[in-house]
């Protein structure tokens, strides 16, 4: 499972965070809608919930990306991960430190990080334990109030880091700025507002991975 989930990781390019929609009933109808339009990780960040409602909703975002062959993410906390037993677990820089994760869920399920600037997309470029990494905001955005934006430049210094781990693009990312975000050397997104608030959420799918998929990784 480690290695089928390790190679749907390094060809993967469009990552999608959502909540549970539970205030429009349609979680299940849209989950199959954006992964079948090239979703190929989707994690589930929903600041608040109780872990027995976290679980509940989790069983609902498994089911869909078995269905659909792809990734599922756990959102901060290692203890939910255990329970899920997620394909991935997404730790900010203030969450448990990776050893302790690790420690938790053993080597198969892949862990990202959050950085927010050089130095700290520097050390997930090369910290043991970690599988992948995502630098931003690119832009502020209202899933980070407050959250400075480092910008453009947090872009072209991980594409030169000439990382052997995938990294992506985060923050503000939408079809109308994505050229302008992969010109400073994104080859994977991860985007929130540009699909959860689409007319049609499978349609922008497929518009970004297409567009992401242009470009060689």
């Amino acid at each position: 499972m480690d290695d089928i989930r390790r190679k749907r990781l390094a060809q993967a390019r469009l990552y999608l965070c959502t909540d549970g929609r539970r205030d429009r009933g349609d979680l299940e109808k849209f989950l199959d809608a954006v992964l079948s339009g090239g979703v190929d990780i989707v994690q589930l960040r929903e600041k608040g919930l109780e872990a027995r409602e976290e679980l509940d909703l989790l069983e609902v975002f498994r089911a869909a990306c078995d269905r659909h062959g792809a990734l599922l993410a756990v959102n901060d906390r290692a203890d939910v991960a255990y329970a899920a037993r997620p394909d991935i677990l997404h730790l900010g820089q203030d969450d448990l430190p990776v050893p302790v994760a690790r420690e938790i869920l053993g080597p198969d399920v892949l862990v990202g990080r959050s950085t927010h600037s050089a130095a700290e997309a520097s050390a997930a470029a090369v910290e043991p334990g970690v599988d992948y990494f995502c630098c931003g905001p690119i832009w502020p955005t209202p899933t980070k109030p407050g959250r400075p934006a480092p910008g453009p430049a947090l872009l072209e210094h991980a594409a030169g880091l000439g990382a052997d781990r995938p990294w992506f693009g985060i923050g503000g990312i939408d079809l109308g700025n994505l050229d302008e975000v992969m010109a400073h050397g994104v080859r994977r997104a991860v985007v929130v507002r540009a699909i959860t608030e689409a007319d049609d959420p499978g349609a922008a799918a497929a518009a970004l991975k297409a567009r992401l998929s242009a470009v060689p990784l």
